[in-house]
């Protein structure tokens, strides 16, 4: 059974940054693409970005180029997003996806398993 956990959400004022991280256990996370995901209040669940297995693919929603970072470390089998100039419309919850290949994907078809999520919520 693969877990996904994810952590490092709260309230930051508009301008802010936070750090998400994501803990994957139960395969070789080195093997698999990750992604990121984000759901406001009323809406659909929206990709935010994703990185292939070695880090060398990596892909934002429009929304986000610019001011969000994607990383992993395959050594502690750890995702990050980090999240710069934060702005009221970020506020969503956040969840971590590990992919069904070694590929970065936007698609979340493309992800087999999903963290509960993180709570994100940008003060104006």
């Amino acid at each position: 059974q693969v877990l996904v956990v994810e952590s490092g959400g709260g309230l930051v004022q508009a301008g802010g940054s936070l750090r998400l991280s994501c803990a994957a256990s139960g395969r070789t996370f080195s093997h698999y693409g990750m992604g990121w995901f984000r759901q406001a209040p009323g809406k659909e669940r929206e990709f935010v970005a994703t990185i292939n297995w070695t880090g060398g693919s990596i892909y934002y929603a429009d929304s986000v180029k610019g001011r969000f970072s994607i990383s992993r470390d395959n050594a502690k089998n750890t995702v990050y997003l980090q999240m710069d100039s934060l702005k009221p419309e970020d506020t969503a919850v956040y969840y971590c996806a590990a992919g069904r290949a070694y590929f970065s994907s936007s698609d979340y078809n493309d992800y087999a398993y999903w963290g509960q999520g993180t709570q994100v919520t940008v003060s104006s």
